[in-house]
């Protein structure tokens, strides 16, 4: 039990890099605001519980979690997961999922499962990647054209449909231009501050949602807004009465999975970016298992989503100079303020906005360069790639997972027949 409690020596060098910690942290809250809103919109519980996400699970998963540099909250993968299950099951269902997962995540954390994500084939989770961010993106079509989601067959399935209603009922062109516009400034303003060599450091995403804000303030054009926040975010959630809960068995199982998965994919990620620092230690696998499954288990007990290590604002914390845990706490308390100090203004962030804030996340995890890269390598890897991704995109993450592994196994398998 020792090696997976809090301990002191976690803030380690504190007095003398309290300030890198606080600059990172308060950087990657501003990147993480708008993602936390947009997540739990996308997901369908509203953004009130993505916040709750990110401030609750955000703060457990660093004090107990087992990286140094990990930012937990909701994420691309898990809003992947948790849409169809609230399509299916609704809201209520995610209390007792999100509390059974989070217990399961604890187990396999307590069972030193840890280190099996180690076994993961390189190609297999390129793959699985790739097609997490074809997901996210096509999840944002609601957003982009200001339009319910038509339910489909999966992902896909929804996204054609949603598609086809769009274009029989006439495109929102406000909300489309809002999109490119939030994408423009999203992709541009970096190249823009360093040909201006401008010294303050503003995320391009926190950036982008301020200028669209202001666009669509400016021009009262008349799409959805994220509307105001509740006073009260953080209230026990009643647990509802479910007549079928064997139904829920697999679901949790998945998000159970995921939350292993991409948590110790990203501390792995992280530990890559972060060994050079004087004060690293590498992250312990089972330790983090132990802090994301209690993450997950106080952030739905209080209304929120499951959550999961996030890759993306991992990498904010790293390269903003962060070398404790202690810069994550303190992005948890940033979201806590800005709740309370921000709300007004964040009523009026567009749907539309977050939606491209999302677009371009994808693109992000997506990394197009690692894909031409991976494609080029072998033809096993690149057909175990695209394999995984495909699977990921028409059916489900951890089916994609499992017949990416064995499409892997599969073709190792030929591959020492031939050569005998």
């Amino acid at each position: 039990m020792e090696s997976i409690l809090p301990r002191l020596s976690d803030f380690q060098g504190f007095r003398k890099n309290w300030r890198k910690d606080l600059i990172a942290g308060i950087t990657v809250g501003i990147v993480a605001l708008p993602l936390a809103l947009a997540f739990g919109i996308t997901t369908g519980t509203g953004a009130t519980s993505g916040l709750i996400t990110a401030i609750i699970a955000g703060a457990l998963a660093a004090l107990f979690g087992g990286s140094n540099y990990q930012v937990s909250g909701p994420t691309g993968a898990m809003t992947v997961v948790l849409v169809p299950i609230v399509n299916n099951y609704g809201t209520s269902a995610l209390l007792p999922m999100g509390i059974s997962a989070g217990l399961l995540v604890i187990i396999f954390g307590l069972f030193r499962s840890g280190s099996l994500i180690n076994k993961v084939p390189w190609p297999v989770m390129e793959g699985f990647t790739f097609g997490i961010a074809l997901v996210i993106a096509l999840q944002q079509l609601p957003g982009v054209l200001s339009i319910k989601a038509v339910p489909g067959n999966g992902t896909l399935g929804t996204a054609l449909n949603t598609a086809k209603r769009a274009l029989d009922d006439g495109l929102n062109w406000y909300s489309l231009s809002v999109v490119i516009l939030t994408l423009v400034i999203k992709f541009t303003y970096p190249k823009i501050v360093q040909l201006l060599n401008i010294k303050v450091h503003i995320p391009a995403s926190f950036s982008a949602i301020l200028i669209s804000t202001l666009f669509v303030y400016a021009t009262k054009f008349d799409i959805p807004k994220v509307g105001n926040l509740p006073s009260n975010i953080f209230k026990f959630t009643h647990f509802p009465s479910i007549s079928n809960s064997v139904s829920l068995i697999i679901p949790t199982i998945e998000i159970a999975l995921l939350a292993a998965i991409e948590s110790l994919l990203s501390a792995r990620i992280a530990d890559g970016m972060a060994h050079h620092h004087e004060e690293f230690k590498p992250y312990k696998p089972n330790r983090e298992l132990v802090g994301q499954g209690i993450a997950t288990t106080v952030s739905s007990i209080f209304g929120g989503l499951p959550a999961t290590g996030a890759i993306a604002r991992t990498g904010v914390n790293v390269r903003s100079g962060a070398r404790s845990r202690l810069s994550a706490i303190i992005h948890s308390l940033f979201l806590l303020a800005a709740v309370f100090i921000l709300n007004p203004i964040i009523a009026q962030i567009p749907e539309a906005t977050l939606a491209g804030i999302l677009l371009g996340t994808s693109y992000r995890i997506a990394k197009p360069s690692a894909i031409k890269e991976a494609m080029a390598t072998t033809k096993s890897n690149a057909s175990i790639l695209v394999i995984t991704a495909l699977i990921v995109l028409i059916i489900d993450l951890i089916w994609g997972i499992a017949l990416g592994i064995l499409t892997y196994l599969l073709i190792e398998y030929i591959k020492k027949v031939r050569n005998k």
